[in-house]
Formats: structure tokens, sequence, C-alpha cells
């Protein structure tokens, strides 16, 4: 109760999974809304109107929330969902996380290259490693997570070229900052619907240290 005595609103930053039904942190979930002509939309960006229904981000949930029809229970109409819901939503994680490694470059805060990745490493400038999934295993393991910070490796070598604005890119880098902490937030998501083997070599050892 606050000291007005006014009940607290409850957190704004988590929600509830319909599969599960567990609460979590929204960044965790992934949002989705029912357009009036009853087709259901991935709110990535959770900015549509509409009444917000909520999945954790993954793809065995996901595939869970279509096999048993949670989405029209829980909006209680008749709902239309696309046949590749699930590849849909992680081709626009993708897209997203491409979208702000490539914000981030333009402002300053990422680089690519084994040879400028290394050095921000070692000058303490790097904050999240990234490295492509289907980059060489051996390359890859001659870096190392930043002390602290985050590893991710599910985006393959020709999205992160084009985060970049090259053709291929196996290592990439990002300071630290608010910008970052959204890469992080969108580039777990994905990592829960992306199905890939990882690619965790030498350098995800210690990936999910913060």
């Amino acid at each position: 109760m606050s000291r007005g005595g006014h009940k607290t609103m409850k957190d704004d930053g988590e929600r509830r999974c319909i599969v599960s039904r567990e609460t979590q942190p929204r960044h965790g979930l992934i949002r989705f809304v029912v357009s009036p002509d009853g087709l259901l939309v991935p709110d990535l960006a959770e900015k549509l109107p509409g009444r917000g229904i909520w999945v954790a981000a993954d793809r065995a949930t996901l595939e869970e929330a279509v096999k048993k029809r949670l989405f029209g229970k829980v909006a209680r109409q008749d709902v239309n969902l696309p046949d590749d819901l699930v590849d849909l939503i992680e081709a626009g994680l993708a897209k997203r996380v491409v979208h702000l490694v490539s914000l981030a470059r333009k402002a300053g805060g990422a680089v690519c290259g084994f040879e400028k990745v290394k050095s921000w490493l070692a000058d303490g400038r790097a904050r999240v490693l990234l490295q492509a999934s289907d980059g060489s295993e051996r390359g890859k393991g001659k870096l190392w997570t930043p002390e602290g910070g985050r590893w991710f490796g599910h985006l393959t070598s020709s999205e992160l070229g084009l985060a970049f604005g090259r053709e291929s890119v196996i290592h990439g880098a990002l300071a630290g900052g608010g910008l970052s902490q959204r890469v992080v937030e969108d580039a777990e998501r994905l990592k829960g619907v992306r199905e890939t083997d990882g690619g965790e070599g030498s350098a995800g050892k210690g990936k999910t240290t913060k």
C-alpha cells in the first residue's frame, strides 16, 4: 500500500504466459493482439492497440499455444492463425535484433571484425559479444565473454553482416547503454524461439553472466 493509503499497482513489467500461467518479466514473453477481423498478430514492438495476449518466448511453448488453441480461448472468440506463426515470429525477432545492432553501429556503439572486437574486449569497452552461429568454432573460441557482460551466438553470419553493412560478419561487439540492453532482450527472445545448435564454442562459456 502506498503512503497515501492507496493500493500500489502491480509491476507493469510483468505479464502472465497463457500456457504456463506463470508471471514473469515481459521481456521474456511475446505479445499478441487480435485484429478487428480476427487475425492473430504478433506485436513484437508491443505498440499495437488492443488486449495483449502473452506467451513465453520459447518455441515449444508457442507451438503448444497453437496446438491447444489457447489464443482463441483467451480471446473468447474465433481467431485465425497463420500456418507458419512461429516461423514468422522467429523471422521478426531476427529482423529486430539486426536493426538494433545496426542502430548501435551507426551511433558508434558497435564494431565488427576479429581484431576490433578483440581490442574492445581487451579495453573493457565491449559489454556484449556477438558471434555468428555458423562461424568457425576454432575462431570464435579465441574471443571471450566480457566480464560481467553477455554473449550471443544465434544470428547467422549473413544476418550479422546485414547489421554491419557487410556481406558476412562472424564477430561483433556492443558497448554498454540502453540500446545494447534492448539488443540483449530481443536476442534472448530470439534464442528461445530459434532452432539452432547454438554455435557454443569456447566463447560461449560463461555467456549467461551479467
